[in-house]
């Protein structure tokens, strides 16, 4: 009886540990509702409705096939790795089944004797025709074929297709799916209800018309629009209610005099573009209403948001309050620093300065400072333990896709709810700005300051890095000077790129009348502020660096940049990079050295850095190469981004979405919840222990 007993509960321990194991990988996948199967939705479809002849599926060598027939042979083969190789057979022919990664029920399903269906795409091996890591499975001579296409889900390691598909299954014999839009609106956008759409994405009807088979596989069919729009619904009504929350926070209201930003403009040698002056006045609109700002201004390289940011800090400093301007990088964070001292050098306004690398008395001295300056600048030290601000009013982040969400949230902590404006200078294109910026309010400076001078962009072929050098030495010859940009700092075993402590002593080799500067992420700050205090000053001719001088630094004599292995960089970091030039009266240039052969997407990033210089442009068509995720970085951390949607292919349901999101939550609050939770609510478990 013991035995028994022991039995007994060894196989509910067995049964625990599956379903455990079964819960770990459906969270994996984020499936832990019976809507979240439900809207798990196929990759692609596979024709299994149909048997090909071995014979004739190895002539067509296109495209997945499915092939059935008997197993002759198989066996474990040890070269050239380990790995399990069949012989299926049919009256037609015979072919190769070769899997490099297996489970030993695997090898029993392709016991000799077995009939087998196996679907995969035919390529010519070294011994002949092959399938490899075909899906197949033992049936018998009489096995019906399905009548519908067969789905094929994004799954995970250790959860099989056919696993995921009985799940689903599961899923879909419950109750449907309640309504969230109404028919009028259905009627009226040609779309299915979300039950009728599911369904079909699940369950292609059988013997569909090559047409529809089409719409399906390219995500064209009414039912994929349908699916779309609601994943961009619940996305807007989730960022409209987060916008809505904010409105009910109280704020300081920082309402403009305006005497300090007059004052400031006054001494500018320059006037301000219209666009600037349109942005000042959407800010300072907002400062002065009692719920908390959150304002995103980006703007081209060059655009002056800087500028922009000193005219608001005006508004909020003059009203009693605090600024705490913060920057990714200590470079960048000492360059706004300095722009921002001289511009408030007779406006006795108190700026305090604060970075990681103080120490000691200068970092006592400096935090002390803060409790009390208008305007504190400075990178993450900003948000450190020790730091506190006595009427923090507004709070600035520049390049603010740097920065994780938890970083900028302790800042804005740091003084209750004040206003925030964040500054990018790679500007969003318009679709993923109505999309994953629906929270935010945008300003935009869409044109450059007048004499900024155009940049012509070259591309040079690493072998003709002598006609580069000859250049450079044109360029300082005739008094101006240089940025050699490098992406790597010391020698990478992976990456056999030209690194900055290689290139400066090459340089300073082979150019040995110039001054040459070197300036990198690794440096001591004080090292990487004398290097760039002697660039800035005209004592150095070249200066070899790495990105850390991607965005912020403004010397206007310097008319030509170099950047190696070009091929390496993302669009907006070469657009960047590129930006650091062009800020005199000077003609300026920007080489882009790469290395063959070139991989299709750096070609495509070369193409169109070389033929454009507007930074939404590139901006959009960076999104095409690159999709969200990478673009918008960490801002929206915490927030899935689009599974089925496509932001460049789909603006009219982005549009569509924006106006019954506001619809829904003024008019049936309770049906925008339900909407909302069905797409991105989820964290209870889908099974129990």
């Amino acid at each position: 009886m013991l035995a028994h007993g022991d039995k007994v509960g060894s196989d509910k321990k067995t049964a625990r540990k599956t379903s455990s194991n079964l819960r770990e990988k459906l969270k994996r996948l984020h499936l832990t509702r019976r809507e979240d199967l439900l809207l798990h939705l196929p990759l692609r479809y596979e024709d299994e409705t149909r048997l090909t002849p071995i014979d004739e599926a190895i002539r067509q060598s296109a495209g997945s096939v499915q092939v059935e027939g008997d197993i002759s042979d198989c066996r474990i083969q040890l070269r050239p790795r380990r790995q399990l190789v069949a012989q299926l057979a049919d009256a037609s022919g015979a072919l190769t089944l070769r899997f490099i990664h297996f489970y030993p029920n695997l090898q029993a399903t392709l016991s000799p004797g077995n009939r087998v269906r196996c679907v995969g795409e035919i390529r010519q091996g070294f011994f002949g025709p092959e399938m490899v890591h075909p899906r197949c499975r033992v049936v018998l001579p009489d096995t019906p074929l399905p009548e519908a296409l067969t789905p094929v889900y994004p799954t995970t390691a250790g959860l099989a297709q056919s696993a995921l598909s009985k799940l689903i299954a599961g899923a879909l014999a419950g109750p449907p799916l309640a309504e969230t839009l109404d028919a009028d609106t259905l009627a009226r956008l040609r779309l299915p209800t979300l039950q009728a759409a599911i369904h079909l994405l699940h369950r292609p009807p059988a013997g569909a018309d090559a047409e529809i088979l089409e719409a399906l596989s390219t995500r064209r069919h009414p039912a994929w629009r349908r699916v779309k729009l609601d994943e961009l619904l619940a996305q807007q009504i989730s960022l409209r209610q987060a916008y809505r929350a904010r409105r009910g926070i109280g704020a300081p209201r920082l309402p403009a005099a305006g005497r300090l930003a007059e004052k400031l403009i006054a001494r500018l040698p320059f006037a301000l573009t219209a666009a600037q002056v349109r942005a000042v006045a959407e800010i300072g609109a907002d400062l002065a209403q009692p719920y908390p700002m959150q304002r995103l201004l980006q703007g081209d390289v060059g655009a002056g948001k800087t500028l922009v940011a000193a005219l608001v800090a005006c508004q909020v400093i003059e009203a009693g309050w605090q600024v705490a301007f913060m920057a990714p990088t200590e470079i960048l964070a000492e360059q706004h620093y300095l722009k921002l001292a001289e511009w408030f050098s007779t406006l006795e306004i108190e700026i305090a300065w604060l970075t990681g690398s103080q120490k000691g008395k200068q970092k006592q001295a400096q935090q002390a400072a803060a409790r009390t300056a208008g305007l504190v600048v400075g990178t993450h030290a900003l948000i450190q333990e020790g730091v506190n601000y006595e009427r923090l009013g507004l709070v600035i982040i520049d390049e603010q896709h740097r920065f994780g969400v938890q970083q900028r949230l302790a800042l804005r902590q740091k003084g209750g709810a004040p206003h925030q404006l964040m500054m990018s200078a790679t500007p969003i294109p318009r679709t993923l700005a109505m999309s994953y910026c629906a929270d935010l309010d945008v300003s935009e400076l869409d044109e450059l300051p007048p004499g900024r001078t155009p940049i012509r962009t070259r591309l040079a072929r690493d072998g003709r890095r002598d006609e580069v050098m000859a250049y450079v030495r044109k360029r300082v010859a005739a008094g101006r000077q240089v940025y050699w940009v490098c992406p790597l700092i010391e020698e990478s075993e992976t990456l056999q790129l030209q690194t900055a402590l290689e290139t400066h002593a090459w340089l300073t080799d082979a150019l040995p009348d110039l001054n040459i500067g070197l300036v990198h992420g690794r440096l001591k700050s004080a090292e990487k502020q004398a290097v760039m205090a002697a660039f800035v000053a005209g004592e150095l001719d070249l200066l070899v660096a790495t990105t850390v001088i991607e965005v912020g630094v403004d010397v206007p004599n310097a008319s030509l940049m170099v950047i190696e292995h070009a091929e390496r960089f993302g669009l907006s970091q070469l657009h960047q990079l590129r930006g650091r030039v062009g800020r005199g009266a000077h003609e300026s240039a920007c080489i882009l050295l790469y290395a063959d052969p070139l991989s299709q997407l750096a070609r495509a990033r070369l193409k169109i850095i070389f033929e454009q210089t507007d930074g939404f442009e590139i901006a959009r068509q960076d999104l095409h190469l690159r999709g969200p995720g990478e673009f918008i970085g960490s801002r929206q951390s915490g927030m899935p981004l689009l599974r089925y949607a496509d932001l460049e292919l789909d603006v009219d349901l982005v549009e569509t979405a924006r106006t019954l999101a506001e619809t829904l939550l003024i008019q049936t609050p309770e049906q925008a919840d339900l909407h909302r939770e069905r797409w991105l609510g989820g964290r209870e478990e889908l099974l129990k222990a």
